[in-house]
C-alpha cells in the first residue's frame, strides 16, 4: 500500500508534517520502537511508530532518523501523547533526510495503525501470492508435482505454516516442521466430527499447546451425495492460524490452495487404478479356485509395480468392511479408500480392491516376511479420528491375515483376513480389528456365543463373587483372575497379590464355597476362565 493512502484514512487520525513530495512509497510493514538505533531490526519498507521515548535532548533526533533512512524505511509516525506537539528538531531531521513524518493523534493507539497496515499490506500479498499459486496450478496440470511447493509459498510470502493431512492424521505435504502426532490426530478427529456436520469450512481448531488452527477441506470432482461415503479418507489443509477474521482475499486464496492440492489428489487416485486392477484380478483367481501356479504368475507380474526391484517378497491379505446404518452408503467402497490411507507409505505400494462389500490390499513385505501389519498397532494412532468420523452410525472392522510367501498360501491368508474381520465385527465399539493369531484360540469362539447365553453362564459363575466383593470388599473377582494367569501357582499368585498364602487359600477357598467349584479341577479352571473372558 502506498503512503497517501494512510493519510487519506480517517480512523487513523495521521497529519503530515513532512515529506509531501514521498507519498508514493510503499509501505510493506509497520515497526513500533522506542530504541535510540533500533537499525538491526529494520529490513526497509516499514512505517516506523514511535512515541519519542528515546529523545532525551533535540540532539538526539538526527541521529535516530540518519538511522531510519539508512534502513530504508517507508515513514516515521511519532505519537503525541507523551510529549504533545511533535519537536521541531525531528520535524528538521526528517527533512533533510527527505523522511515522511506523520504526527499521530494521541487518542489513536499505535495497535490501531498497526492492525490495518498489516491487514492491507497481507491482502495486497495475498493477491500477488494467488497469481503465483495460478502459474504453479498450470504448471503442476502440466506435469507431476506435489502440493509441498505451494505450501513453501504460503510460509515465504505470508508466514502460514501449513500442512496437508489425511482423515487419519497422516501428513501428506507440510511447511514449517513437522506437527506432533497427538496435534495431528487432533486436527483430523476435528475435521471429521465438523465434516459431519456439513457446515462449510474452514473449521477452527484449538488445539493441544494453546495453538489455533484452522482446516480447509481438500475436495476433489464431485461432491458425494452422502458425505459418508469420503469423510473417512478425506484430505485437508491445516492453517496454523484462526482464519474467523481473514478478510475475503486471504479465504479465496487458500480455498484455491486447497483446490490445487485436491488436483494432486485426483492425480494420485489414478495412479492407484492399476494396483486397483493388479488387486482385482490376484483376488478373483483366489477366490475362484484358480491354480496356485496361475495365481503366482499372477503375482510375479505384480511385483514390479508394488515393490520395484525387489524380488519374491511376501504378503499379507488385510480385509475391511466399513457399514452405516440405514444402508444407503455400500461399505465396500468407503473401506477401500480407507484402507488405501491406512496402508500408505512413502511409495504407496498397496494394491486394494473390493469384493463382496469388503475391501480387501494384497500388502507386500519384505523378502524375509519382516515388519509384518498388526491389527492393533495398525488402528492404535488412528483410532480416535476414525470413531470421530464414523459418529453414532458408522463402524470399522479389519482382519489381518499372517505372512505368506507363496501363492499356495495367499488362499489361506484371504480365509484368515476374513475371518479375522467376523471376529472383530463380533466386538463392541465403533472401530475394531482382529489378526491371524487370534484365530487359534478362544477369542475365535467367544464372539460368536449368543448374548443370552454369556449372560447366563457368566451370571452363575461369577455373581455370587461379585456380590460378595460389594459387602465385604474382599477382592475375590481379582484373586481369581490372578490365580488363574498363575496357572494355580499359589506361591506365584500369592507374590503377585501381595498376599500371604494363606489368605490366598482363604480367598480360593471362598471361591469355591459360593460357587460349588473345584479350582483344582482343569474343567473348573476352564469355566472361570472362560467366564471372565466374557464378562
Amino acid at each position: 500500500m502506498r503512503l497517501r493512502a494512510l493519510l487519506e484514512t480517517d480512523a487513523l487520525g495521521l497529519r503530515l508534517l513532512g515529506g509531501e513530495d514521498e507519498l508514493d512509497r510503499t509501505v510493506r510493514g509497520v515497526t513500533t520502537t522506542d530504541l535510540r538505533d533500533p537499525g538491526r531490526y529494520l529490513s526497509g519498507g516499514e512505517l516506523v511508530l514511535t512515541g519519542l521515548a528515546w529523545r532525551r535532548t533535540p540532539a538526539d533526533s538526527e541521529p535516530f532518523v540518519r538511522v531510519l533512512a539508512a534502513a530504508g524505511v517507508a515513514a516515521l509516525g511519532a505519537g503525541e501523547a507523551d510529549l504533545g506537539a511533535v519537536p521541531r528538531d525531528v520535524v528538521d531531521a526528517c527533512a533533510r533526510h527527505r523522511l515522511p513524518l506523520f504526527a499521530v493523534d494521541e487518542r489513536v493507539a499505535f495497535s490501531t495503525i498497526t492492525e490495518y497496515v498489516l491487514r492491507q499490506v497481507s491482502g495486497e500479498r495475498a493477491g500477488d501470492l494467488a497469481a503465483v499459486v495460478e502459474r504453479h496450478r498450470r504448471l503442476m496440470s502440466a506435469g507431476p508435482g506435489g502440493p509441498g511447493a505451494v505450501l513453501d509459498l504460503l510460509a515465504g510470502d505470508l508466514d502460514l505454516r501449513a500442512w496437508v493431512l489425511s482423515s487419519t492424521g497422516r501428513e501428506i505435504a507440510g511447511a514449517g516442521g513437522t506437527l506432533p502426532a497427538p496435534v495431528r490426530g487432533e486436527l483430523a478427529g476435528a475435521q471429521q466430527a465438523a465434516r459431519r456436520t456439513g457446515r462449510p469450512g474452514p473449521y477452527r481448531v484449538a488445539a493441544q499447546g494453546g495453538r489455533t488452527y484452522s482446516n480447509f477441506p481438500v475436495r476433489g470432482g464431485e461432491a458425494d451425495a452422502d458425505l459418508r461415503a469420503s469423510v473417512l479418507s478425506d484430505w485437508f489443509l491445516a492453517v496454523e492460524a484462526d482464519a474467523g477474521d481473514w478478510p475475503a482475499q486471504r479465504l479465496d486464496l487458500l480455498r484455491g490452495v486447497a483446490q490445487l492440492i485436491a488436483v494432486e489428489r485426483e492425480r494420485r487416485e489414478a495412479a492407484r487404478a492399476v494396483r486397483r486392477r493388479l488387486a482385482a484380478e490376484v483376488f478373483e483367481l483366489v477366490g475362484t479356485g484358480a491354480p496356485a501356479a496361475e495365481i503366482g504368475a499372477r503375482l510375479r507380474a505384480a511385483v514390479p509395480v508394488l515393490v520395484p526391484g525387489a524380488g519374491a517378497p511376501h504378503w499379507q491379505v488385510v480385509v475391511a468392511r466399513v457399514d452405516w446404518s440405514g444402508g444407503e452408503v455400500p461399505p465396500g467402497p468407503p473401506a477401500r479408500a480407507l484402507l488405501e490411507e491406512l496402508l500408505a507409505d512413502p511409495s504407496d505400494r498397496v494394491a486394494v480392491t473390493v469384493v463382496d462389500d469388503e475391501a480387501m490390499a494384497l500388502v507386500p513385505l519384505a523378502e524375509d516376511g519382516g515388519r509384518a501389519l498388526r491389527a492393533e498397532r495398525l488402528l492404535e494412532a488412528v483410532r480416535g479420528p476414525l470413531t470421530r468420523g464414523l459418529g453414532d452410525d458408522g463402524r470399522l472392522t479389519v482382519g489381518i491375515s499372517a505372512a505368506v510367501d507363496s501363492a499356495e498360501g495367499l488362499r489361506g491368508a484371504l480365509e484368515e483376513a476374513r475371518h479375522a474381520r467376523r471376529v472383530a465385527a463380533a466386538r463392541p465399539g465403533r472401530v475394531c480389528a482382529a489378526g491371524h493369531d487370534e484365530l487359534a484360540s478362544h477369542v475365535l469362539l467367544l464372539p460368536f456365543v449368543p448374548d443370552d447365553v454369556r449372560r447366563a453362564f457368566t451370571a452363575r459363575l461369577l455373581d455370587p463373587l461379585r456380590a460378595y466383593d460389594q459387602r465385604h470388599r474382599a477382592d475375590l473377582i481379582p484373586t481369581l483372575e490372578a490365580f488363574l494367569e498363575c496357572d494355580g501357582s499359589w506361591t506365584r499368585c500369592a507374590n503377585r497379590l501381595h498376599l500371604h498364602v494363606n489368605t490366598l487359600r482363604y480367598r480360593v477357598g471362598r471361591i469355591e464355597q459360593l460357587t460349588g467349584r473345584d479350582l483344582s479341577r482343569l474343567e473348573d479352571k476352564l469355566d472361570f476362565f472362560l467366564a471372565l473372558r466374557m464378562s
